[in-house]
């Protein structure tokens, strides 16, 4: 059998280091596509432990885990004390007494080359319709505890056809089953402590790992999924870190589980505090809650009783701590380390992007997965894109802190006066003027959540699209009103949340 020169080129052997969601998560997709060719070690220690506190995440992850892993959707749901996420609920953002919602999926449905809300904002305007969340299925389900995952018989093109929703679930127990699940593909997992890294005199590249035991564990690409502490990726490499703090000023976040509520929302709830905000995540078993805030401006004794004063139920552990620095490496693949997880950077949950942002890492990696001899062009363009989407998920998560009339205290003060990045105040300018909003390549965040944020945040347009003023204002209402009562309508007759995960996928007791 003749051996070609692409074949004696493959990478043989890949090391993850640290485990964890983002490290099963990637361990799990190697091995699944890489097949027989390519060994997978993930080296973890029981006594490091997991951060573990991500237990929201955004509607990509169905297709991560049901087409790219082939998991099963209702078994994943019971694995991890699942319940279903249809967006998250921000109260007192704008103002002290706001709240609204961004929702998953579409507002309304687009007609010819406008997309539907350009239509709502001129009877907005005119006092003529009603909160942009009445025209999205997501934001009318939530409130009112209702869930489908989608209507089969719906015309083509109806907003009710696929219904765009992510989960709440225990990070924990999901790296549990993806283990699992990796392990059972051929994934050898070492369990120890690194003690030292050894790298090649001629280029630096890591050669290998000593484990505490003595054990070396050599590897040709190592995934590095260690954690704020970036083992590889920054204690070795010295690749740097672009601080983005001065933007997005929160740096601790103290979190604490607490008994379940009587009604499982199928939503995240974020609310404002006087120095950063609050999140509530209801699982089967629990409600995750964490207080995320700048240290500047709070010390971590009242942040703790300020999250233990508001839970809806008993404490289920004491407060844990957590520090990070907003901001990413300045290269996410460097040499033969490609980071992941918190290793490559970190950007608060206020929208749950963590996870997505691992499994998008996993993904442009297996796009972009390389030879053995690491073809620089390839690292170059992982590094690309990787910059591309941080810096349009730090531009969303700022427009939150800054599009705000709060001045109550310090912190709300600074975010509300702060400069902010050029290419996040044009685009508010740009929706100030008349409502639109001009997605950046390939932006993570779509038109409809910067339409619901914006709004929701208090930004109201002056105008709207010009070509609005063609159609009768009879066929206006119609298209606008019709499209609220549909939806309205529809989501009384859906079953609700629990009714839901009672009949599909509750987790049963042992």
């Amino acid at each position: 059998m003749t051996t070609t020169r692409a074949t004696q080129q493959r990478i043989s052997r890949i090391t993850v280091v640290g485990g964890g969601s983002a490290g099963w998560m990637a361990a799990a997709a190697l091995t699944t596509y890489l097949g027989k060719g390519a060994s997978v070690r993930l080296i973890e220690s029981e006594e490091i432990g997991i951060v573990g506190v991500g237990e929201a995440s955004v509607p990509h992850i169905r297709q991560f885990n049901g087409q790219w892993l082939g998991l099963d959707e209702a078994e994943f749901v019971r694995r991890t004390q699942g319940t279903v996420k249809l967006g998250i609920q921000f109260n007192d953002w704008g103002r002290i007494g706001d709240s609204y919602i961004h929702g998953f999926g579409a507002i309304g449905r687009s007609l010819g080359p406008l997309p539907f809300h350009q239509f709502w904002l001129k009877l907005h305007l005119a006092g003529k319709a009603g909160p942009i969340g009445d025209y999205s299925p997501q934001t009318v389900m939530a409130p009112q505890g209702k869930f489908t995952s989608g209507d089969r018989n719906a015309a083509a093109g109806s907003p009710l056809a696929d219904i765009a929703y992510a989960y709440h679930f225990d990070a924990a127990l999901y790296a549990r089953y993806l283990r699992e699940v990796a392990e059972q593909r051929g994934v050898q997992r070492i369990e120890g402590k690194i003690v030292s890294v050894q790298q090649r005199a001629e280029d630096g590249y890591i050669e290998s790992v000593t484990l505490a035991s003595g054990q070396v564990v050599d590897g040709e690409l190592f995934i590095d999924c260690s954690g704020f502490r970036g083992l590889l990726i920054e204690e070795t490499l010295k690749t740097g870190y672009v601080d983005w703090s001065h933007w997005l000023p929160c740096d601790r976040a103290v979190a604490v589980p607490c008994a379940s509520a009587q009604t499982i929302t199928p939503y995240t709830r974020s609310t404002a505090r006087a120095a950063g905000w609050q999140w509530r995540i209801p699982l089967q078993h629990r409600i995750g809650n964490g207080y995320v805030y700048s240290s500047r401006y709070l010390g971590d004794d009242e942040a703790a009783a300020t999250l233990m004063a508001n839970l809806d139920g008993k404490a289920l552990a004491e407060p844990r701590l957590l520090r990070f620095t907003t901001g990413v490496r300045k290269k996410t693949w460097h040499r033969n380390v490609v980071a992941l997880g918190l290793a490559s950077g970190f950007l608060e949950p206020l929208e749950s992007t963590s996870i997505y942002l691992a499994q998008s890492g996993i993904t442009r990696l297996l796009s972009l997965f390389p030879n053995a001899d690491f073809n620089p062009q390839l690292a170059e363009q992982y590094n690309r894109e990787t910059a591309f989407e941080y810096e349009r998920v730090r531009d969303f998560l700022i427009l939150h802190y800054h599009a705000t009339e709060r001045s109550d205290t310090p912190f709300w003060d600074y975010c509300r006066t702060m400069a902010i990045p050029d290419s996040l105040r044009e685009a508010m300018e740009l929706f100030r003027s008349d409502g639109r909003y001009f997605r950046n390549g390939e932006d993570f965040f779509a038109l409809p959540s910067w339409v619901q944020v914006m709004l929701g945040q208090g930004i109201t347009p002056q105008g709207y699209h010009p070509i609005v003023d063609e159609m009768p204002e009879p066929k206006l209402v119609e298209l606008v009103e019709g499209m609220r009562g549909m939806l309205a309508h529809a989501v009384a007759a859906m079953p609700s949340h629990e009714e839901w995960l009672e009949r599909y996928w509750k987790a049963r007791a042992a």
